[in-house]
């Protein structure tokens, strides 16, 4: 019985985090009544980086970023917001950028440092 609820547990943890740790631009659903603004989507974002630091898939120096442009776009003929945050101190240029991915309703996607 243990091991069945640890097992539960485990495949419960990573259905609700899997797309959190993705490199790639997948589209979730979301749960939001309708569009909210770009302030939002920016406290969103920071809270995104925050929950991606928390599990280790971003260096703590992510923490002391900020947004440096919050726009919408169109992706596969949806639009969502991308929230783009930019850390020198990482060494290699490719990963200094992330783009946090989200719907118009303030809702994660996907984030990534290829903007794609």
């Amino acid at each position: 019985m243990r091991f069945i609820t640890l097992l539960f547990g485990t495949i419960l943890s990573l259905s609700t985090f899997s797309t959190m740790a993705g490199s790639g631009h997948d589209h979730g659903h979301s749960h939001s009544h309708g569009p909210v603004n770009q302030e939002q989507i920016g406290l969103n974002a920071v809270e995104i980086v925050k929950a991606l630091i928390k599990r280790n898939k971003l260096n703590k120096s992510w923490k002391s970023t900020e947004a440096t442009s919050i726009e919408k776009i169109t992706v596969q003929g949806k639009p969502e917001w991308v929230v783009v945050f930019v850390n020198k101190k990482i060494t290699d240029a490719d990963k200094q950028k992330l783009y946090v991915f989200l719907t118009l309703g303030g809702d994660y996607i996907a984030a990534n440092h290829t903007g794609k």
